[in-house]
């Protein structure tokens, strides 16, 4: 890999680690809906005119229902039940648990027949999901089942989203499936983000956490991706889906001194070797040769 494209590597672990620290800090006086708000409102502020700009919205418009169902499994849906995890759980854990995103991208991948299951995979499933249930049985408090519960619908909402993307939506620009993506989410979120905007002024922690959310972690997060897929390939693009958990947990530990124990590193590095397992392509495949289109390209976290 280039120098270049170890950069943009790095960046993007860093980008996509720190949303849970944001949303933990932000959570504490906004809504979530009024934070999905706040962050998909700063980035559709900075993405729509880049993308009208470049004459890619007009190509989206014309494919309006299953862009309707991506910006909804993707970005309405799971932004909102981050939020509303968060409230229990740690920003650690939370990026952990959404680790499984590969695990259940493998199961989607194995049940719609896209390719054959194989030892390895079938595996990397078991020891996976062995990792998640450590961190659910031994980091999880009782009081704290919904939160999980909710994590498990960000997961697969993660996993779902990119297949509609693929499906559908594939031939499209990125920069304009995503500007208007975020934009329509936006308004969604719009009534109901307001209603439940706080009558008290915010603050500075909390605007910064919003304005990072937005500005960060999905605006240059998008960019900063569709870049690095240019550079290195979309197979090596998204092995940050195993870097950012670490960084998350990091963040957590030093910034917001949350609790880790010997369980915590035992489940983490079961999903991460079970990941690992369960996407590797099989054996024999054909080298895989970087897409022009959008559909490697996801939103997460």
């Amino acid at each position: 890999m280039s120098r270049r494209g170890w950069v943009l590597f790095i960046a993007m672990s860093l980008i996509w680690g720190v949303p849970y620290l944001f949303i933990k800090v932000a959570i504490d006086e906004l809504t979530p809906a009024s934070l999905v708000l706040a962050r998909t409102a700063i980035a559709a502020v900075l993405l729509l005119p880049i993308a009208i700009a470049k004459d890619q919205i007009r190509p989206v418009l014309k494919h309006w229902r299953p862009l309707l169902a991506f910006t909804a499994i993707e970005i309405c849906v799971p932004w909102l039940l981050l939020g509303y995890a968060q409230h229990e759980l740690s920003s650690s854990l939370t990026g952990l648990l959404i680790a499984a995103v590969p695990l259940v991208g493998a199961i989607l991948v194995v049940t719609t027949r896209q390719e054959r299951v194989d030892r390895r995979r079938v595996a990397g499933l078991l020891v996976g999901f062995a990792g998640v249930a450590a961190l659910v049985g031994f980091d999880v408090e009782a009081s704290s089942l919904w939160s999980v519960a909710a994590v498990a619908g960000v997961v697969v909402s993660y996993a779902v989203g990119p297949v509609i993307l693929a499906r559908y939506l594939a031939a499209l620009p990125a920069l304009g499936v995503m500007a208007v993506s975020i934009t329509v989410a936006a308004v969604v979120y719009l009534p109901v983000g307001v209603a439940q905007w706080p009558a008290e002024p915010l603050s500075t922690p909390v605007w910064l956490s919003a304005g990072g959310l937005g500005l960060i972690c999905t605006a240059t997060a998008f960019l900063v991706f569709y870049r690095l897929i240019a550079e290195v390939g979309p197979a090596r693009a998204t092995v940050i889906t195993y870097v950012n958990p670490a960084v998350a947990l990091v963040l957590g530990i030093v910034v917001l001194n949350e609790s880790a124990t010997a369980i915590t590193g035992v489940g983490f590095a079961l999903i991460l070797a079970g990941s690992v397992l369960a996407t590797a392509r099989n054996r024999g495949a054909a080298r895989e040769v970087p897409p022009r289109d959008s559909a490697q390209l996801r939103t997460q976290p």
